[in-house]
C-alpha cells in the first residue's frame, strides 16, 4: 500500500472516530452537567473539521508534478498543518474563556456516570493517537502527525476532565468548579501542543535541515557504491510525504564524463529503491584525487 493510501485511510479513521466521540461528549456533557466534558466536545468537533482539511491537503499534496510545479504540490501539507494548528488554538481560546465564565457562575455537580464515559474516551483517544502517530512516522506526513496530536490532546483534556469531575464529586458542594478548572488546564495543554505541531511544519516550509539520520543513511549507501570515492555536501528537502536530495559525490578524476554520468544515474536509482520516501536525487559529480599519489 502506498504512503498516500495509508495516510488517507488513517484520516478517515480519525474523521469517523471524532464524529462519534464528539456526539457522545456533547450529550454526556449537557445531560451530565459537566463543562469539562463539553469543552472536550468542542475540541472533538474542531478535530472533525481539521481532519477533513488534513484529508484534502494529503490528496492535493500528492498530485503529480506539472509545468508550474516541477517539484509537485507537497508544500500544501505543512500549510494545512498551520490551519489545523489554528483550529487547535481557536478551540483552546473558546474552552479557556467558557471555563473562566463557568468558574464565576454557580452550577450543579456533574453526574457520576460522566466518569464512566470519560474513562472509555481516554482509552479510545490514546489508542487512536498511537495508531495515527505510527502511520505518520511510516508515511512521513506532517499533517498526519498534527492529526495524531489532536487525538493525544483530546486524551489529555479528557484526563483533566476526569480528575476535575472526580474532585467535584468526592468533595461535594463548594467544589463544583473543579470541573471548570480542569477544562481551563486542558486549554493550556492544547496551546502547548499547538506549538509542538507548528514548529516542525514551519521548519519544513523553510527547508530547515532536520533530517540528520536520513542524510547519514544516504552517505553510507553512497560510500559503499562502486565508483564513489567520497561524499561532500548532502541537502534534503521535504515536500509532503516525499524527500528531494541534493548530493555531491567524488569519483576518480581520470574516468570519462560518460562513466561519471552512469555512476551518478545508478546511484540515484539505488538510493530511491533502498530508502522509502525519496522521490528524486540530484547528484553533482566532483573529481577525486588521491593526495598520496
Amino acid at each position: 500500500m502506498s504512503n498516500k493510501s495509508i495516510a488517507i485511510k488513517t484520516v478517515y479513521f480519525s474523521i469517523i472516530g471524532n464524529t462519534l466521540l464528539a456526539t457522545v461528549k456533547w450529550l454526556t456533557g449537557y445531560f451530565g452537567n459537566s463543562y469539562a466534558l463539553i469543552a472536550d466536545a468542542i475540541e472533538s468537533t474542531a478535530d472533525i473539521f481539521s481532519s477533513v482539511l488534513v484529508l484534502a491537503g494529503i490528496k492535493f499534496s500528492t498530485k503529480p508534478a506539472d509545468k508550474k510545479h516541477p517539484y509537485g504540490h507537497g508544500k500544501v501539507e505543512p500549510l494545512v498543518t498551520f490551519i489545523v494548528v489554528g483550529f487547535l488554538i481557536t478551540a483552546a481560546i473558546i474552552i479557556g474563556y467558557e471555563s473562566i465564565q463557568n468558574i464565576q457562575t454557580p452550577h450543579e455537580l456533574p453526574e457520576y456516570y460522566t466518569l464512566i464515559i470519560l474513562g472509555a474516551i481516554i482509552f479510545w483517544k490514546e489508542g487512536s493517537y498511537r495508531y495515527v502517530s505510527s502511520k505518520s512516522k511510516k508515511t512521513g506526513s506532517s499533517s498526519l502527525k498534527a492529526d495524531a496530536w489532536h487525538h493525544r490532546s483530546d486524551a489529555i483534556t479528557s484526563v483533566a476532565a476526569f480528575i476535575g469531575i472526580t474532585v467535584a464529586l468526592i468533595m461535594g458542594k463548594g467544589y463544583e468548579t473543579a470541573d471548570d478548572w480542569a477544562a481551563l488546564l486542558a486549554a493550556g495543554v492544547i496551546l502547548f501542543n499547538s506549538w509542538l505541531i507548528f514548529r516542525p511544519a514551519l521548519g519544513e516550509i523553510l527547508d530547515e535541515q532536520q533530517y540528520g539520520e536520513l542524510i547519514s543513511k544516504i552517505k553510507t549507501i553512497s560510500l559503499d557504491f562502486q565508483g564513489i570515492k567520497d561524499t561532500e555536501k548532502c541537502y534534503v528537502r521535504k515536500l509532503g510525504m516525499s524527500f528531494y536530495v541534493d548530493l555531491h559525490v567524488q569519483v576518480d578524476h581520470a574516468i570519462s564524463v560518460k562513466e561519471s554520468h552512469q555512476i551518478a544515474h545508478n546511484l540515484k536509482n539505488k538510493l530511491i529503491s533502498q530508502i522509502n520516501g525519496i522521490e528524486d536525487v540530484l547528484i553533482h559529480i566532483e573529481p577525486y584525487e588521491n593526495k598520496n599519489d
